[in-house]
């Protein structure tokens, strides 16, 4: 294993341990570091909301704005101060989730094949948030405003592209006029105008995005940067004087670490770190990794054009387009480049069903390496093998918990690709073959490697999705469980606990209805 692998393997399983521990106290949906890019998102809204407001109050004129920024804090502190320290302690916010996110991603290896375009549009994405960030700090003129922008034009001098060195600007009273503060509104405007238009391209080959987290979650959010608004509200330092040095400042580490930086290195160091950790990110993906599996296929002969694996694919990977032989009818089409290989469009296939009487059972849309046949052959053949008190048949989820550790003469396991390939169909199918009970086994909510597999199965089992598991299925034959790679125990516990159930009266007082009893698994 080379020693970039064993780095990210590190990280990955750390930042796994980190996010079981918050889905205690959180829940999967309210877990903050599940849904990253959706806060990051949702901080960016109160950034932009805050600054219209701020902007609307500026006085972009070299004597009065530093005044102008000051009375919302001293005056109206109730209401502008808070919006100027929810605007200071979102970006901060955003910059942190930002970078967490960032780095979860490549911990998880989500940065090549079908996530390659989402990746590469990102890393541009980094120096626009700074660059907003850091022009933001120098509209309010103060002292540490001064310092940035001395700091920051001192940086840009060691590049080849001014013909006299920028930071002259700063070293004369005279030198700054209400010009000034113009162009950095406008900067400080276009910019985030860039950034937002960015953000829509870093996302809009994904299907169903979260551009909000939970409403307990955003609430949760907005209560801790208010607290921090009212507790430690964000003041201006001292009014800027070019004709003094900056001497006290309150700096911001988040967003302007980069001055720090350079005082104990030089601009050389700085910007070699700053184009190399920036060509490092964008050649990742190009860096040799494992083979990609095969994509979906579609049976031309099969495909009905209802659009369910459409619907369903969560990287829009599948298009619906005229049928060949069939001019009244779509057809699904993948596109290689952006199938994850996640199966998910086979599980929502209507003719992916092991009822239809086919000895080679042919579906609208498979997965090669692991098709609906193989799926049925497979469950046929554990079926036979049952014996016991309560015949289970797990279904897991190759990116969970080890469900294979669990098999025994009275339980069968067949590890998925994704949970989400399964039909609801097979649960059906389990029963009428002669199990007691199926129990599926997905990732923690929020947690799955392909977005929405686990969401799509609960939601395909209750009912609540197409295709739906039949009315007439006992659910309490059904157990679905959320259990990652660290859940092996829980997922033992659950298996015990469900058999339990299923032996105890409650389960014996509603058998199996005669359509359930137990019959060839050919019916």
């Amino acid at each position: 294993m080379s020693l970039h692998s064993s780095v990210r393997s590190n990280t990955q399983a750390l930042f796994q341990r980190i996010e079981e521990a918050f889905d205690a106290p959180f829940g999967g949906a309210n877990n903050p570091l599940r849904h990253l890019g959706a806060m990051g998102l949702y901080l960016l809204w109160i950034v932009v909301g805050t600054g219209l407001y701020l902007y609307t109050v500026l006085d972009i004129s070299i004597t009065g704005v530093y005044d102008s920024i000051g009375y919302q804090s001293r005056e109206l502190w109730y209401f502008g101060g808070i919006l100027r320290s929810l605007h200071r302690y979102a970006s901060d916010a955003f910059v942190l989730v930002m970078v967490l996110h960032l780095i979860r991603e490549w911990a998880y290896g989500r940065y090549y094949g079908f996530r390659f375009y989402s990746w590469i549009t990102g890393v541009p994405l980094i120096w626009l948030v700074y660059a907003s960030g850091i022009g933001g700090y120098w509209i309010v003129w103060d002292q540490l405003a001064q310092f940035s922008a001395t700091a920051t034009t001192e940086l840009l001098d060691w590049l080849p592209i001014f013909s006299e060195p920028a930071a002259r600007n700063f070293l004369a009273p005279d030198s700054i006029n209400d010009r000034f503060f113009t162009m950095l509104v406008f900067i400080h405007i276009g910019i985030p105008l860039l950034l937002i238009l960015g953000l829509w391209a870093h996302v809009h080959r994904i299907s169903l995005v979260d551009y909000l987290p939970s409403r307990q979650l955003m609430l949760g959010t907005m209560g801790v940067l208010i607290l921090l608004a009212l507790v430690k509200p964000a003041l201006s330092d001292a009014p800027a004087n070019l004709a003094l040095a900056p001497a006290e400042l309150h700096l911001d580490w988040f967003i302007l670490f980069i001055h720090p930086l350079t005082d104990i290195s030089s601009p050389a160091i700085v910007w070699t770190l700053l184009f190399a950790v920036t060509i490092l990110l964008t050649i990742l993906p190009f860096l040799p990794h494992p083979k990609p599996e095969p994509v979906a296929l579609v049976g031309a002969a099969n495909c009905s054009g209802c659009s369910r694996c459409h619907v369903d694919c969560p990287y829009a990977a599948i298009t619906m387009e005229p049928h060949p032989h069939r001019p009244d009818f779509k057809i699904a089409v993948v596109d290689p480049d952006l199938c994850a290989s996640c199966g998910i469009c086979a599980g929502s296939c209507p003719s992916s069903t092991p009822f239809r009487r086919q000895e080679q059972l042919l579906t609208g849309i498979d997965m090669p390496q692991q098709t609906v046949n193989d799926l049925r052959q497979h469950l046929e053949d554990a079926l036979t093998r049952l014996e016991g008190r309560s015949r289970i048949v797990i279904f897991g989820c190759d990116r969970g918990a080890d469900a294979k550790a669990l098999a025994a003469p009275d339980t069968a396991v067949i590890s998925l690709m994704c949970t989400g390939i399964l039909p609801p169909s097979f649960v059906e199918y389990a029963l009428r073959g002669g199990a007691d009970g199926v129990m599926l086994t997905g990732c923690r909510s929020g947690g799955c490697d392909f977005r929405l597999g686990d969401r799509w199965t609960a939601e395909r089992m209750t009912g609540q999705r197409e295709p739906r598991l039949r009315s007439k299925v006992p659910l309490a034959r059904l157990q679905l469980v959320s259990a990652s790679r660290n859940d092996g125990k829980v997922l033992a516990a659950a298996l015990q606990e469900f058999r339990t159930r299923i032996e105890t009266q409650a389960i014996s007082d509603d058998p199996l209805p005669p359509y359930f009893r137990r019959t060839s698994h050919h019916a």
